[in-house]
Order: structure tokens, then sequence, then C-alpha cells
């Protein structure tokens, strides 16, 4: 795939007060064009070259959903490799953060690679960033994306097709589980390029005894028409 040398540039110069913000407030922050179109449409494109994967799975056979993904192998397109890399260090400084309210004994190292080793000594060997296919009436049930013992509490997805022009429905969806109330629903639009970031399964909250944490899902509403693609990008490698 064509190298875009853009895109640590675009991650760098992100206002990242304001996204740290928000992934503190909500537990999720839109990053508006961080892909331009011909990298979608290259991975896009690229969907059906069998040398990229290690595994395609199919949602209904497991009862996630109703659609497929998935998993590149290393080494990944330059595309994803270079958001994984560049964003990473910026992410690990919300992740330190939070596990320090949250009084966790846990620090993420600010390089990705350095990360990358801490899977690979735990036997989490394999890549997990994933492109995501749905179809028309494609889903995805709420679930939270963890694949070992060694895992970072963000993640991302890569918006690779526009809405309302290449699908309709397909909506974004986002729960959160507040202790001792009712579960709270947030639903999302992004645009093609767009990026979005989320925790993987809790964010802290701040409370008149401290902070406490609030559990996350994530999922894919009903696509009415058309085909949707997203790219997943998770920042811990996987046992199988």
């Amino acid at each position: 795939m064509m190298k875009n040398p853009n895109i640590p540039e675009k991650i760098t110069q992100l206002d990242w007060n304001s996204i740290k913000e928000s992934m503190n407030q909500q537990g999720f922050a839109l990053i508006p064009s961080l892909l331009n179109s011909q990298n979608c449409e290259e991975l896009i494109q690229n969907y059906d070259n069998p040398s990229l994967y290690r595994k395609t799975v199919n949602m209904a056979r497991y009862r996630f959903g109703l659609g497929e993904y998935k998993y590149f192998n290393y080494p990944l397109p330059n595309t994803i490799q270079e958001v994984r890399t560049a964003i990473y260090p910026h992410l690990a400084v919300i992740a330190n953060l939070w596990f320090q309210v949250l009084k966790i004994n846990r620090q993420y190292p600010n390089s990705h690679s350095e990360f990358l080793k801490e899977c690979h000594d735990n036997e989490q060997l394999k890549a997990t960033p994933l492109i995501l296919k749905y179809g028309k009436g494609g889903f995805n049930t709420l679930h939270q994306d963890l694949y070992g013992d060694v895992y970072f509490p963000i993640q991302m997805v890569l918006f690779l097709n526009e809405a309302d022009e290449d699908y309709t429905g397909g909506e974004f969806v986002l729960t959160q589980q507040i202790p001792r109330a009712q579960s709270k629903a947030t639903v999302l639009r992004p645009k093609k390029g767009d990026a979005l970031l989320f925790t993987t399964n809790f964010r802290p909250e701040k409370g008149t005894k401290g902070y406490y944490r609030i559990n996350m899902k994530h999922g894919v509403s009903e696509v009415k028409s058309g085909e949707r693609y997203t790219l997943g990008i998770i920042f811990h490698d996987a046992l199988s």
C-alpha cells in the first residue's frame, strides 16, 4: 500500500488537550478526516487480498452479530502501522492518568514497540488490527475487545466509507454502565476518513468519595442498505 507521510504529522498537530478532555468526560473522542479518501479506498480495495490477513471471522457463527471481519497479519499495511505507532504515545498519557486516579498499579510505556514487547513476553503475538464489512441487515452486538491479560484501555475505529451515501443505518453505539443507575447509550455517525477513539472497557469518573469505574461497551446498529466498512485498531496483540 502507498505510504502517506502526512499521517504522523496530522496526529502530532491534533488538539490533544481537547481530545484528552473528551476522553476523560465521555470515554470517546472524534478526530475528523484523519485518513484521506485514497487511504480509505485502498483499504477497501484490499479487502479481498488474502495475503494481508491471518484470520476471517463470520460474526453470525459466534453470535457476535451479522457481518464479517478480517484480522491483518504482520507486517501491517503502511497506513495502519503509521496510525498505530504515531497515536499510541498520546493515548498512553491518557491511559496512565486513568490508571493513576483509579489506583490501578499499571503504567504504560511511552512507545508502542515497548508495549508490544510486553504483549509478546506474555505470548500475545498475533496482530489485532481488523477490517469489518457489513451488508444489509448487518450489525455488531455490544462487546469489549480484550485478547489476553495484557491490554491497552483505549482503541480506535476508522470509518472507510460514507454514511447515507454508501450505506444507511449502521450507527456506532457506545453504552456506559453507571453504577447503581441505568445504562446510557451514545449513537455516533462519523464521516468517511474520521477516526473515533474510545475506551476498550472502562473510564474513570469522579464521585464524592474519589474516582470509580464506568464500564463501557460498543457495537453497531443494523445496516439498512449498502455496505459499511470500518477499520479497527487495537493496540495490544492477541493470544489467538
